[in-house]
């Protein structure tokens, strides 16, 4: 007998939570809508000359941590 889609999720889901995990769900921006893109570059230029977005930027580099990556 086949099984259906939803059966398999669901086995599939049941040994994922017998493993310990749990699901969880995350909204992200929408990378493919229409002026996306446009608005990464407006809010990209206010930060440009920002005094407080260069500090950041500067404490980000000097605590990151590169092993492995490079």
């Amino acid at each position: 007998m086949k099984t259906t889609t939803a059966e398999r999720v669901s086995k599939h889901r049941e040994r994922l939570k017998a493993a310990g995990l749990r699901p969880i769900q995350i909204w992200v921006p929408d990378t493919r809508r229409k002026g996306f893109a446009d608005n990464c570059r407006r809010q990209s230029r206010m930060l440009k000359d920002d005094p407080q977005e260069a500090e950041v930027l500067a404490w980000m580099m000097q605590t990151a941590d590169y092993d492995g990556w490079r």
